[in-house]
């Protein structure tokens, strides 16, 4: 990043930053931040949404960057819960270890959790051995096929619902899945393209098939019993996105190969 795009983005924060609170209601504190502090889960797993600062060792990312600016307004502080998967922030949101999480939407997932409209928009894709005779998404889902994702992550309740013949294998963590396939001889490799990408950087012998074969949208997500703060954090969204503090975030931590989602419908 050259020095004056980065004094521009740099002025613009603290422009945003200098904005007044916005003064919650009390049942939107409530709902929000029961506890005084506004909890906010961290998917350390999704390299888009968050990561390890490398001298600090403290979390970064958009969802830091998003989940201080909502403390913000809220007034109160904010306490970060780090957390390896996806599935483990929705764990974290339906036993109240956390109030609002980062995740893409999902059907499954609204059973339990109420969600923004998304903020950004990231795509998933695939991993396949050099050798594969597999050469394009549409291959991928035939007998004999073997497609190892995170356990509960978007793409594993996507393909889950998508694959009609190949077989589903499922590891903790997403970024146990290339490390699998490579072990057991799998087929393929299902994942957050940017993961992938920075596993075949890392790994020899494997290939990212082109394209993608779903878009995830990331949103921010409450659980259904904090219905009272669902529509501040809907406004909230909206706002990030058109003032372009999303994108702003983006760039402030180097992250390639994500959007800005559109505002409005989910």
């Amino acid at each position: 990043m050259n020095r004056v795009v980065g004094a521009a983005l740099l002025a613009a924060t603290l422009t945003a930053h200098a904005t007044p609170p916005v003064n919650p209601s009390p049942g939107v504190l409530a709902a929000l931040a029961p506890t005084g502090s506004l909890r906010a889960a961290i998917n350390l797993g999704n390299p888009v949404l968050a990561g390890t600062d490398a001298t600090t060792g403290e979390a970064r990312g958009v969802t830091v960057d998003l989940s201080r600016e909502l403390a913000r307004r809220l007034g109160v502080p904010l306490l970060l819960v780090t957390v390896p998967t996806a599935a483990k922030s929705v764990e974290a949101l339906k036993s109240g270890a956390c109030d609002v999480a980062y995740v893409a939407i999902d059907p499954v997932r609204a059973v339990d959790l109420n969600y923004t409209a998304p903020y950004v928009l990231i795509e998933g894709a695939y991993l396949v051995p050099q050798t594969s005779p597999i050469n394009d998404n549409a291959e991928v889902d035939r007998p004999g096929v073997r497609v190892v994702v995170g356990a509960g992550s978007a793409y594993d309740l996507f393909l889950t619902r998508e694959l009609k013949q190949a077989q589903i294998v499922r590891v903790p963590t997403s970024a146990e899945v290339v490390s699998t396939m490579r072990a057991r001889h799998l087929e393929v490799a299902a994942g957050v393209m940017q993961q992938l990408q920075a596993d075949a950087r890392r790994v020899s012998g494997v290939r990212l098939l082109d394209g993608r074969f779903m878009v995830i949208s990331q949103a921010l997500a409450s659980s259904k019993e904090q219905a009272a703060g669902a529509e501040y954090l809907s406004a909230f969204i909206e706002e990030m996105k058109a003032s372009g503090f999303v994108a702003q975030a983006l760039a402030r931590n180097a992250i390639d190969g994500a959007v800005v989602a559109p505002p409005g419908a989910k």
